[in-house]
């Protein structure tokens, strides 16, 4: 029998598709599935909806909870992260993230996403989250302890930084996971591409891919995106805050880049996209992308109502969840996920080809090998197998784009294991928002005086890991 554990079993996000993933593939029936959370009022509702979720597929999977993380993680074959630390008192962890937000904003560092600058203010908490960077690490170094065999499947963001933190100060199996390289298959859609005669490969770093192999039946297919582009290109209009693939800012840094970046990858370009609210719409369209001061909190609020909403119905067992909330309960399509398929590999010697985030190794040149590259690769009985990247990046993206992204990897993980809070000035010195120096420590020392982040700022006065 499988054990999988998952810690942040509360995630309104991930768990329950991925229980419906895991019910619906018939090669892991009987799976013990360990749900861990320490929201009690969360982990009771999604345990009484999985429940009922796996019934109504017809799966057969055996079901614990708990708010004990040693007891999930005892004899766990694999461990599933989506937990997000949340501060005593708050709704949930967003909430923190946007009082650090708010923050930083009254000192004039308008919120970006991780932009080639050394942008701050981030929504994915690399330097101001020591409180999530520590969480994720101590579940690991728990893994290590209790179930030292298990893969840690890193779900939670920053997953480029929590990937390498774990590599680097334990010796957990840790896979990093993300689902932002299916962007490439709304590319093909729009372009009339069937997916199943394109020949891909993508590379680069989390949240940070290119589309370094495009052939259609054979042939180079970069001049067909450069005839959408010239011919369809200025009709383009998002669907949704998260539709950015083929935006204007895509096209302008495939135009200087000289290949497609995929996914979120165009959210972490140049500062120029996201210096304000303009200019993000200018370059990802009507809504101005998801990162901004009008989408982020409505998606965020919508993350709570889907969570209250999950509650209220899991105190109802009369309704059927496949047939009142299809989207979130689907009967029989997977999620795209690929948490579940990897399991089932690994298990089952089910071969698949999966896009995750593994220590480069020489797979991409001109990275160093102890860098956690994002990368196509082969998951079966005996383990995980990368793929030759061919052609490689181009010298341009190598240096210009990798080379500061992996920088700032390298600057949150010295500064999280040294505390040294230089580090951390340091990367407001580079910001080019920054027009008073001297607000720079008094900055931080607000980021520090709050109530939830009392033990960063204790580590930031010198201690190590």
């Amino acid at each position: 029998m499988v054990k999988i554990s998952f810690m942040g079993a509360g995630s309104i996000r991930y768990t329950l598709k991925l229980v419906g993933d895991l019910a619906k593939t018939k090669e892991l029936s009987g799976s013990l599935v360990s749900l861990m959370d320490v929201d009690e009022e969360r982990l009771e509702a999604v345990y009484d909806l999985a429940k009922r979720y796996i019934d109504e597929v017809g799966g057969n999977l055996k079901l614990e909870k708990t708010t004990d993380r040693e007891k999930s993680l005892q004899g766990a074959d694999f461990v599933i992260n989506t937990a997000l630390y949340r501060a005593p008192g708050h709704e949930d962890g967003y909430v923190s993230y946007e009082i650090m937000r708010d923050l930083a904003e009254r000192y004039g560092y308008y919120r970006g996403i991780d932009s080639q600058e050394f942008n701050m203010v981030s929504d994915y908490y690399t330097f101001t989250n020591y409180n999530h960077l520590k969480l994720s690490l101590d579940i690991a170094k728990s893994i290590e302890e209790i179930c030292p065999d298990a893969y840690f499947i890193q779900t939670a963001n920053p997953v480029f930084e929590i990937t390498e933190l774990v590599l680097r100060h334990t010796n957990v199996k840790v896979v990093g996971f993300c689902h932002g390289f299916s962007g490439l298959f709304e590319v093909f859609h729009t372009l009339g591409l069937n997916p199943e005669e394109v020949d891909w490969q993508v590379a680069g770093v989390n949240h940070g891919i290119w589309l370094n192999r495009f052939l259609y039946r054979g042939e180079n297919a970069y001049p067909l995106l450069d005839k959408w582009i010239e011919e369809e290109s200025q009709h383009w209009q998002p669907e949704n805050p998260w539709d950015v693939h083929l935006s204007p800012a895509v096209i302008d840094m495939y135009r200087f880049y000289g290949l497609l970046p995929v996914g979120d990858t165009c959210r972490n370009g140049t500062w120029k996209y996201n210096y304000n609210l303009d200019a993000k719409k200018k370059w990802y369209g009507k809504f101005g992308g998801i990162d901004n001061e009008v989408e982020r909190p409505r998606f965020y609020e919508e993350l709570r109502q889907r969570k209250r909403m999950m509650i209220e119905l899991s105190k109802d067992p009369g309704i059927k969840l496949t047939k009142s909330w299809p989207e979130e309960f689907s009967k029989d399509k997977m999620s795209g996920e690929q948490q579940i398929p990897f399991i089932n590999a690994i298990v089952n010697n089910k071969a698949t080809r999966l896009v995750l985030n593994i220590l480069n190794r020489g797979a991409i040149k001109g990275i160093s090998d102890d860098v956690v590259v994002e990368i196509p690769l082969e998951v079966n009985g005996s383990g995980i197998h990368s793929e030759k990247i061919e052609p490689n990046l181009p010298d341009r993206i190598l240096k210009y784009y990798l080379t500061p992204r992996i920088t700032r990897m390298e600057m949150a993980v010295d500064a999280f294991t040294t505390g040294d809070r230089k580090i951390l000035e340091e990367l407001l010195v580079r910001d080019p928002r920054t027009e008073n120096y001297e607000d720079i420590p008094k900055l931080w020392n607000e980021i520090f005086s709050l109530p939830f982040n009392q033990e960063m700022k204790s580590h930031y006065s010198g201690a190590k890991i």
